[in-house]
């Protein structure tokens, strides 16, 4: 039996996966960038029955332009933007304090595609929040509460402390206020790119641009 810490690493330049044959083409896109992503969006979801498809990865710089990244679920999405929730004070909502530029992507691998999205961020009005609050699980409730997101704590045991004292405060069936530095962000998207895997790497890659009247503008981006 080969030794664990001598085995073979995986040669990650080896790996090779032709994409699909069917492309994207300018013809085919809605109007604007929200509809097209309606469309993706329901067949990642309803089609493809893809786990998580609304998990999409965050990247925020902060003042000193510093990158960090991490994998957000979206809670909503109409014409005005993504929206997603989170601690005010965490990493990504100290970098949109000092930055609001934001980018978005869903890495629907299994399709083939990506949505990419560039725009800024706002957080959202709290009646916004606490609407969305008020639908997530208790336990889930009582997770925004225990959690000072991004801070170095000492173990488990102490965030667990921390939950069994709030469940104990309000116990399942009780009102559980809304954390006052928690809530949502809205990213109103300056660009949106949909990315399509295609043959020899030739991928198609269509993105909007907003324009100053409100329009969109569609370009196509080299592979």
């Amino acid at each position: 039996m080969t030794d664990r810490h001598h085995a073979i690493p995986v040669d990650p330049a080896s790996m090779r996966k032709q994409y699909r044959a069917d492309g994207l083409a300018e013809g085919e896109l809605a109007d604007g960038p929200m509809e097209q992503f309606a469309r993706w969006f329901r067949q990642a979801a309803e089609e493809a029955g893809l786990v998580e498809p609304n998990a999409m990865v965050v990247s925020t710089a902060d003042a000193g332009g510093r990158p960090s990244s991490r994998t957000v679920l979206l809670k909503q999405y109409d014409e005005q933007g993504f929206v997603f929730f989170t601690n005010y004070g965490s990493r990504k909502g100290l970098d949109l304090a000092a930055n609001p530029y934001v980018s978005l992507l869903f890495p629907w691998l299994p399709l083939a595609r990506q949505v990419v999205v560039t725009g800024v961020a706002r957080r959202t009005g709290r009646d916004e929040t606490a609407a969305y609050f008020r639908t997530r699980p208790h336990g889930s409730q009582l997770g925004a509460w225990a959690s000072e997101q991004s801070s170095v704590i000492l173990s488990r045991d102490e965030l667990e402390a921390a939950y069994a004292e709030l469940a104990a405060r309000y116990p399942e069936g009780e009102q559980v206020p809304v954390p006052p530095n928690w809530g949502g962000y809205r990213v109103a998207p300056e660009t949106v790119e949909f990315w399509q895997g295609r043959e020899n790497r030739l991928h198609d890659r269509l993105r909007y641009v907003a324009e100053p009247d409100g329009t969109w503008r569609v370009e196509r981006l080299s592979p």
